[in-house]
Parts: structure tokens; C-alpha cells; sequence
């Protein structure tokens, strides 16, 4: 009886491999970003603060793909949650004097409390709904920071401490940096574990998650808790990078902004979004500063972005370099089979 073999399960030798390239483009990736400062044109002080927004975006990108890319619910009031934490550990700054390293973690901590409950009221729900459920919490949030002038300062805007004493940004760059990869390693962690199974199994296929067992509302929430805790956290620092908090950045054009970038990175990666940030904040940094007379450029440079990524590359930029590296680690594994002269 002839032996059927599937060649299309990579066998654990493709799997090692595969699994070896991963580590040395990760690894690759690591480097760059922390030698990037000491490259000009980022030794100047402008382009250091691009790679401090842009590890900013790419954080806050890794912390909603979490939620859109694994569980399939775009949570469109993710910056009132950013803002939440700001004013948390803005204000716990300046009313009772508590340092701003730990007021980013209280900040995590109200926002992650909040996302509970929000998750707990609108996660039984499911597709728009939940969405528009989630962008109503984030529109009554930002309304209670205007109406509320007394604590929040409201319009004229809540200056903060900062948490360094200097006007170098690259200590600053250092910091959100770590902070990326702290909010990538425990959300990888997350996702390759078994709570992390069950969220692919949600976002595939709800109705097959239940019959298998699942329980889908425990684990929505569950999730969604997760992505407003480290949104809550790097509110927190955003809070005193900047030293002034404003309404406006619970605002859903933020919101927006960030799920273009996570849209263009790759939906459901982490990593793609998080890329990809650090060159699209960069390019939309110096359009604002080239053509400050047009405001709004950036977003236009977002809508064609998707555009283009709906139309010719719906993985977005992960799609890209996974199907560009698999071209050529499978050119070279041919190329020796191919080099053996015919007998």
C-alpha cells in the first residue's frame, strides 16, 4: 500500500527554520530601533522626536490590534481609554504630588477597570453594535473631561510634571521604546497562549468557538480589559512627554489615526503595526512641519494608504514581508535541488 505524504505540512525541520528566521528579523528589528538615534538625519532633536511619537503610535497600534485583529471588535473609543489614563496620572500629579511613574500605572489601572465594565455592558453584542457601544463610552468620557473644569481644567488644558528633567528627547525615545516592548512581549504571551487560542477561535468563527465550548463573553472582555489597560498606560505617558492634556486627545479622529495604522500594518499580527508606525509618524511628522498651512494631510495620506492596502495587499505591511521572505526562503531551498546536473 503506497504511503500518502502531505506536502503541505511543513515538516519540523520548515518549522525549525521558519521559526529561526522569525527570532533574527525580530532580532534585526530590536537592533534598529535602538541604534536608530545615533543615524542621522535622528541625532537631531526633530527627527528623535518623530521616533518618540512613532514608538508612541506603534504601541498604541499593537494595543488595538489586539483587540480588532484577534477578537474582531474595533473598539472606536481606544483614545478616550489613552486619555483616561493621561488625566489619571496627570492629575494624581498635580492635586496630590504622586509621581508620575506611578500614576502611569494607576492611569493602566482606572482605564482597565473601565474597560472591564464597558466590556461587561457592550461585549454581548457583537460587530457595529459593540463598536458604536464602545465609541458611546469613549464620546461620554471626553464630554465629562470638557464639562468638568474644576478637576480636569477643561479646555484650557491640564499641564502636567514630566517625568524627566530635560529637553532631550532621547531618554524619552528610551522609555516609550521600552514601554512597545513591554506591551508586545506580554500581549505575544498572551495571544500564543491558551486564552490566546480561544481568541482566534472567537474572531474566526463565533458560532463554532461556542460549540466547542467557549465561553465568547468571558474572553471578549477579557481581551478588551487588556487592550484598555496598556492604552490607559501609555496615556499615562503621553501625559508627561507632552505636559499638557486637552480634551481633544479623547477625541475619535485619534482613534481613527491609530487604526489606520494598524489597518496598514497587518491586522492580527502586533508586530506589523507596530513597524510600520515608525515610518508613516516620521513622514507625517515632516508634512506637518513642511506644509503646516494644510492640516489634515496626514489623514488623506492614511485614506490612500488603506485604500491601497484594500485593493492590492489586504494583509497589509506583515502580508508583504511575510509573502516576500517566504519567496525567497523557498528560492533558496530550490536553488541547490535545481544546481544538481541531470543524470
Amino acid at each position: 500500500m503506497a504511503t500518502v505524504i502531505d506536502k503541505t505540512t511543513p515538516s519540523r525541520d520548515e518549522a525549525k527554520a521558519f521559526a529561526r528566521r522569525r527570532m533574527i528579523f525580530a532580532a534585526v528589528l530590536v537592533a534598529i530601533a535602538i541604534l536608530i538615534p545615533f543615524v542621522p538625519p535622528f541625532t537631531g532633536q526633530d527627527y528623535k522626536r518623530f521616533l518618540v511619537t512613532g514608538a508612541l503610535m506603534a504601541a498604541y497600534a499593537v494595543a488595538f490590534d489586539f483587540t480588532a485583529g484577534y477578537i474582531d471588535i474595533v473598539n472606536f473609543g481606544f483614545a478616550a481609554f489613552v486619555g483616561l489614563g493621561a488625566y489619571t496620572s496627570g492629575l494624581l500629579a498635580v492635586d496630590l504630588g504622586i509621581s508620575p511613574w506611578i500614576g502611569m500605572f494607576c492611569g493602566a489601572l482606572v482605564a482597565a477597570v473601565v474597560g472591564l465594565l464597558t466590556g461587561m455592558l457592550t461585549l454581548r453584542l457583537r460587530g457595529i453594535y459593540a463598536a458604536v457601544m464602545a465609541w458611546f463610552v469613549g464620546l461620554a468620557l471626553m464630554g465629562l473631561v470638557r464639562t468638568l473644569p474644576n478637576i480636569t481644567r477643561g479646555s484650557l488644558g491640564l499641564s502636567t510634571p514630566q517625568l524627566l528633567n530635560t529637553a532631550d528627547n532621547l531618554p524619552y525615545y528610551y522609555i516609550v521604546l521600552g514601554m512597545l516592548f513591554l506591551t508586545i512581549g506580554i500581549l505575544m504571551i498572551v495571544i500564543h497562549s491558551r486564552i490566546g487560542l480561544a481568541f482566534r477561535a472567537i474572531g474566526q468563527n463565533l458560532a463554532s468557538a461556542k460549540a466547542s465550548g467557549i465561553n465568547p463573553t468571558r474572553f471578549l472582555v477579557i481581551n478588551f480589559t487588556l487592550s484598555c489597560a496598556f492604552a490607559g498606560l501609555l496615556g499615562g505617558f503621553y501625559a508627561h512627554y507632552y505636559g499638557i492634556l486637552t480634551p481633544d486627545l479623547l477625541a475619535t479622529n485619534h482613534t481613527v489615526e491609530v487604526l489606520a495604522v494598524a489597518y496598514i500594518g497587518g491586522r492580527g499580527t502586533l508586530w506589523g503595526p507596530a513597524v510600520i508606525a515608525f515610518p508613516l509618524m516620521v513622514i507625517t511628522g515632516l508634512l506637518q512641519a513642511q506644509l503646516a498651512s494644510m492640516p489634515g494631510l496626514e489623514l488623506v495620506l492614511y485614506g490612500l494608504l488603506l485604500i491601497a492596502v484594500m485593493i492590492f495587499r489586504p494583509a497589509g505591511f506583515a502580508g508583504l514581508v511575510t509573502a516576500a521572505s517566504n519567496r525567497i526562503w523557498k528560492a533558496r531551498t530550490e536553488a541547490p535541488d535545481s544546481a544538481i546536473p541531470a543524470s
